[in-house]
């Protein structure tokens, strides 16, 4: 059984935009992380054709937690289900459940799976990651050529936009880390499932249209500030102390210049610092 979960933050008008392009035997399940939105509710009754469900947890869990809500959820439900993590700003470009169905029959080893995904205008916004440790490089890379011979390619990383987590493969529920409120979960979440042996893929047979940012930039002085703790806590976990030193006085420098021109994307920044260096990371940053 394929199950669909978005993660909503007052995002009811990509929504809109969103369920009618998603097939409509999937079940969705929505977290809905403005506990204060009640047009959520809406959409049950907008969208009673559909099997749509609604989680309202007590206050905004973030991404990852909000995931994890769904995740155990579901995995109580049906343990060897498929779970696909949909952004609520992106919409169908290529979904088929079959096709869905049909890449895990054939690959049942294959954990997790991410999707290409395009801007509305079709330029290819993600296309599979790549992680380079020795350098701290976290990168995107455009496996698409690997693709038109094959259904999957191995790859590091796949982006959180859209992602499909293969319950069978797992002896629990899988789940992000919580120390991630927004920004690099997903990334972390591949990190840890591969180093346990997990296969993780990206395919161009299924694929979604993304308007990046639509939500996050709504706010893009806390924007920065999660993306530049979530930045650094994962540099911190995954690459060595000299590594991490280097990018740390380079985003220093970067906060210092930025000040001049943006001062509150500068603030955001140092205070995704701060909130870094409140969590002691010299107490568990590796050295090799």
């Amino acid at each position: 059984m394929v199950y669909l979960v978005t993660v909503s933050y007052y995002g009811c008008e990509y929504l809109r935009i969103l369920i009618p392009t998603l097939p409509i035997e999937a079940p969705l399940i929505i977290i809905n992380n403005a506990p204060d939105d009640r047009e959520v509710e809406n959409l049950e009754i907008e969208f009673s054709d559909r099997p749509l469900q609604i989680l309202n947890p007590q206050q905004n869990l973030g991404f990852g937690q909000g995931c994890n809500l769904g995740l155990r959820y579901l995995y109580d439900l049906d343990p060897q289900a498929l779970i696909w993590l949909i952004n609520p700003d992106t919409y169908s470009r290529s979904i088929n459940l079959q096709t869905l169905q049909d890449c895990f029959k054939e690959s049942p080893q294959l954990s997790i799976l991410g999707t290409t995904i395009y801007t509305p205008d079709d330029q290819l916004w993600f296309g599979g990651g790549q992680f380079i440790a020795q350098w701290g490089q976290i990168q995107e890379i455009d496996y698409r050529d690997r693709l038109i011979s094959q259904n999957w390619v191995h790859c590091h990383w796949v982006s959180g936009c859209s992602l499909v987590i293969n319950l069978a493969n797992f002896a629990t529920c899988p789940q992000f880390d919580p120390a991630y409120f927004l920004y690099y979960e997903d990334f972390d979440f591949c990190q840890r499932y591969r180093q346990q042996g997990h296969i993780i893929g990206i395919t161009d047979r299924l694929s979604l249209y993304h308007r990046p940012s639509s939500i996050t930039d709504r706010n893009p002085r806390h924007k920065l500030r999660h993306s530049t703790y979530s930045y650094l806590l994962t540099l911190q976990r995954y690459t060595s102390m000299v590594v991490l030193m280097v990018r740390l006085l380079r985003l220093v420098a970067n906060i210092a210049w930025l000040w001049c021109y943006n001062p509150q994307a500068s603030r955001g920044k140092w205070q995704g610092i701060q909130d870094w260096l409140g969590t002691k990371p010299w107490l568990h940053t590796k050295v090799f």
